[in-house]
């Protein structure tokens, strides 16, 4: 039987379950199922790990010994969403593990009339891949920055601190109230950071970290205080790898040379850089291949083939760079905070990426920084000012905008508040939090479809995220008080991105908006799912809704979006305790504990 038709059988037995109706005595038998090198089979009393995340399973399927004329197999691993299928009396297919852990895969034959048969099991483990050969949280009180580095019998490399480089307590990882067990702390704990100053300040370690001959991969959190006309450098080691901003492209850059010669590639990434806000650089090298990678915010941004590097002996550097100009002298300071620095010795793949630039820290819990948190209570004045954080944004106000010493009052007429400055990576995970108190006499007049904004970031694209309420059809409602009916004003909350043909993609409340109350929302954006969630009060509304983000730092607004150089979507509201982190929230739990009061 040629292939196409065997294909043609394989996948036409794909929509028929196994249990339809067919002879006992005909139907194919459970099928063989080998399993090639590093893996092995669990057995009932050993079940042993091998491989790795991105090491290749390879399995070969043959027929029972009790069965002829088969044609096609269908198999699905238990990490599979569907079944798949394979032509051949004998067939061999390979499936790529993307994290460890326990797979099961089951395979049926199917014969020559497209009746699948009775289903084969095997299962493996996948172990862990290798851990990071150096990590440095930069959290010490003083002293150098200590490398734990998980891996055993390997030398420990710990980056000493020099010029104008301090330690800050504004560390990606936030403020910290469990372990990594998901054990409550005694007490919460600020995390730091590196901070350096963009002329002198860096950390190194005595001597090279990395083999650049072999597979790698480097990870970093990065805030530039600046961006502009000058190159700044996260991480270095020296004759081998640069990671960098490039300020002739106005992005993050990925520099891989061979020592001793001019043979280099640089990766560029495709997304603008955004200063003043958190991002997650990573990048890998696979030696075998000769293939380099670049990745902002858990996302692939380029790819390309990369000279081989050689081996290199100079220290790693972090926040400078070995000059071209002038062997012996250093330069693109990083201006900014530098923090989570992660190098491994292989080419982690891109769900291990994603993963790190997660900042999981266990029992559903993603590392959170605030970013901004303003507090209306006693305010008053022109400029709400970030007092909690440690950042400082201030909150200009405009237009019918007022601080009446409990809360933002916004008119709905031009009333709104503007940020000093990008808070947020656009291309990064976030997560806001605030208080509304929506106008009911105000919204009662609006037509269907009108929308008002809670807040707002307009993107480079001319869509718009943020929270915003919407008005819907008005309802009739008995009055206890008047013994009448009465129309009532409805609108629903969204969270999402309004796109710049009006339409929208957005989380929408389960129940309509209440008014003259006070009103706990919060949204959350997971960038590496590219996955959206809205929760009224402390119940999540809607589910998850998969969204495209566009970058750009964009301005953030409350009250109000922009359109140009023009405000609109005025919200009729009073707003206090606005709070936003970089880093989505990793579960309900976790939201109900960051907005507790």
């Amino acid at each position: 039987m040629a292939t196409a038709t065997m294909l043609a059988v394989a996948a036409a037995a794909l929509t028929l379950p196994a249990t339809t109706a067919h002879a006992a005595s005909t139907a194919p038998l459970a099928p063989r199922i080998t399993l090639a090198a590093p893996y092995t089979e669990c057995l009932a009393d050993d079940c042993r790990k091998a491989g790795g995340p991105g090491v290749a399973a390879t399995f070969t399927f043959a027929p029972n010994d009790a069965d002829s004329e088969i044609v096609a197999y269908q198999y699905i691993l238990s990490s599979d969403p569907t079944w798949s299928s394979v032509a051949g009396e004998t067939a061999t297919v390979t499936r790529i593990p993307q994290q460890a852990g326990l797979y099961r895969l089951e395979v049926r034959a199917v014969d020559g009339t497209g009746w699948p048969g009775q289903s084969a099991y095997l299962d493996f483990m996948v172990a862990s891949g290798e851990g990071a050969i150096g990590r440095w949280h930069f959290d010490e009180a003083d002293g150098a920055a200590l490398d734990s580095g998980t891996v055993e019998g390997k030398t420990r490399h710990h980056a000493t601190l020099t010029g104008g480089a301090t330690r800050d307590e504004r560390g990606r990882r936030g403020v910290r109230t469990h372990d990594s067990e998901g054990v409550p702390l005694p007490s919460p704990a600020t995390d730091r950071g590196l901070s350096l100053d963009g002329s002198t300040g860096h950390a190194a370690t005595s001597g090279p970290v990395v083999n650049t001959r072999e597979s790698y991969t480097l990870s970093a959190w990065v805030r530039p205080d600046t961006l502009g006309s000058a190159d700044r450098t996260v991480l270095a080691q020296d004759g081998g790898f640069r990671l960098s901003y490039d300020a002739s492209e106005g992005a993050w850059t990925l520099l891989t040379s061979a020592p001793g010669t001019t043979d280099h590639r640089t990766l560029v990434a495709e997304q603008p850089a955004t200063p003043k806000a958190w991002t997650h650089l990573a990048a890998t090298y696979d030696a075998p291949a000769d293939v380099a990678r670049l990745y902002v915010n858990g996302r692939l941004q380029a790819v390309d083939t990369a000279p081989g590097t050689g081996a290199t002996d100079g220290p790693l550097q972090f926040g400078r760079a070995l000059s071209n100009e002038s062997p012996a002298e250093y330069t693109d300071y990083f201006d900014g905070s530098i923090d989570e620095v992660a190098v491994w010795q292989r080419a982690l793949i891109d769900k291990e990426i994603a993963d790190e630039a997660r900042l999981m820290l266990g029992d559903g819990r993603n590392a959170v920084e605030s970013v901004g948190a303003w507090s209306a209570d006693g305010a008053s004045g022109p400029v709400l000012t970030d007092t909690a954080s440690g950042y400082g944004h201030e909150l200009a106000l405009s237009g019918g905008a007022a601080l009446n010493g409990d809360n933002l009052e916004l008119d709905g007429v031009n009333g709104a508040a503007t940020a000093d400055g990008p808070l947020l990576d656009g291309a990064g995970s976030f997560t806001v939090n605030t208080d509304v108190t929506l106008d009911g006499a105000a919204v009662s007049t609006w037509d269907v479809g009108r929308a008002g904004q809670v807040f707002a970031r307009r993107t480079a694209d001319g869509s718009v995220w943020g929270l915003w309420y919407e008005a819907a059809p008005m309802r009739t409602e008995f009055d206890p008080e008047t013994f009448e009916e009465k129309l009532v004003p409805v609108g629903y909350w969204h969270f999402g991105r309004m796109n710049a043909d009006g339409t929208y993609d957005a989380v929408v409340s389960d129940e309509a908006a209440r008014t003259d109350v006070p009103v706990e929302l919060t949204g959350v954006y997971d960038a590496q799912e590219g996955t959206i969630d809205l929760y009224v009060g402390n119940r999540r509304n809607g589910g998850a809704l998969t969204v495209a983000n566009a970058p750009g730092p964009g301005e953030f607004t409350i009250g109000a979006t922009t359109d140009g150089d023009t405000r609109t979507r005025h919200l009729p509201a009073r707003i206090n305790d606005i709070r936003v982190w970089a880093g989505a929230a990793g579960s309900s739990q976790q939201v109900l504990e960051m907005t507790a009061d």
